[in-house]
């Protein structure tokens, strides 16, 4: 049978197939075979009843994260706070970047406006991003907000994400009430306590699936090359045929159209400054060197 695991806990895998759930573990070989089940994948398993199966293939990913540990995402929900903590250009940027190279479509949530006195600096945001094509939606005090955030839901794999207190738990519940309450009774069916380590799962959202737990809060770029990096920048790609070199970074090079973007204010300056400063992050990183078996 065919199904998407939509829990992952204490050796289990718990799949959806036809909206009923197997809980299945993994063939005895996966390890030998460096497989490890993520929440998200699409699997053939065999089951005997509910609670007795195998899990017999993984099928291919078209993207990963780490944190949370989910595969085949469809969109990343990047929490964003205009205050407390202030906003920052550059770690949304590293959201963006990172969603990017996972083939993850973006939606950039601005939380506080309600907190901010500077209406400018909301719309300079709201005008740089959607410019590039980015979805942005700005809290209200309607909460007509959390329409405009669900109709991207329906039939689609969310994971949320963005900077410690920007307030994604307080999204989440706003949401879905009723997520914590769920959460909880799960935990206390399975005999575990309220402060053991949570685990992550899919649960049903607006005709969509969400992960039940906030994602990532802290950007590292582990995986991405310096030559992928100018790809990542959708407004870069935009007019990156009109540089006069194919491969171009856009840095030292001659007649560079991103640059003369920069400067004639096509392409936001704040974006280009991120690009240099994650360029040299990722040239300056230290090799990682995997250990022999």
């Amino acid at each position: 049978m065919k199904g998407q695991i939509i829990k992952a806990l204490s050796g289990f895998y718990y799949v959806d197939a036809a909206d009923e759930i197997f809980q299945t573990r993994g063939r005895g070989n996966f390890r030998n075979r460096n497989i490890t089940p993520l929440v998200g994948d699409e699997v053939i398993f065999e089951s005997s009843s509910r609670t007795d199966g195998y899990l017999l293939e993984v099928l291919p990913r078209k993207n990963q994260l780490v944190r949370p540990p989910v595969a085949n995402v469809d969109q990343g929900v990047v929490v964003t706070s205009l205050i407390e903590p202030n906003f920052s250009f550059n770690l949304l940027d590293r959201f963006l970047v990172t969603l990017e190279y996972e083939d993850i479509e973006p939606i950039i949530f601005l939380t506080k406006a309600d907190l901010v006195n500077d209406e400018k600096m909301i719309q300079e945001i709201e005008t740089i991003y959607e410019k590039i094509g980015y979805h942005v939606i700005t809290s209200k005090a309607d909460g007509e907000e959390l329409q405009a955030l669900e109709r991207y839901f329906p039939e689609r794999v969310t994971v949320f994400m963005g900077q410690s207190g920007a307030g994604k738990s307080t999204l989440l519940n706003r949401i879905m009430p009723e997520l914590e309450l769920e959460t909880a009774a799960i935990s206390e069916s399975l005999g575990r306590g309220k402060h053991t380590t949570r685990h992550v799962e899919l649960l049903p959202l607006c005709d969509g699936l969400v992960a039940d737990t906030p994602g990532f809060s802290s950007i590292d770029f582990l995986a991405i090359e310096s030559n992928q990096l100018p790809k990542l920048f959708p407004e870069f790609l935009a007019v990156a045929n009109d540089c006069r070199f194919r491969e171009c970074m856009h840095i030292n090079e001659p007649n560079c159209a991103v640059k003369d973007s920069v400067e004639t204010g096509l392409i936001a300056a704040s974006r280009y400054t991120n690009y240099v400063q994650f360029l040299e992050e990722i040239e300056n990183r230290r090799p990682v060197y995997k250990k022999k078996k």
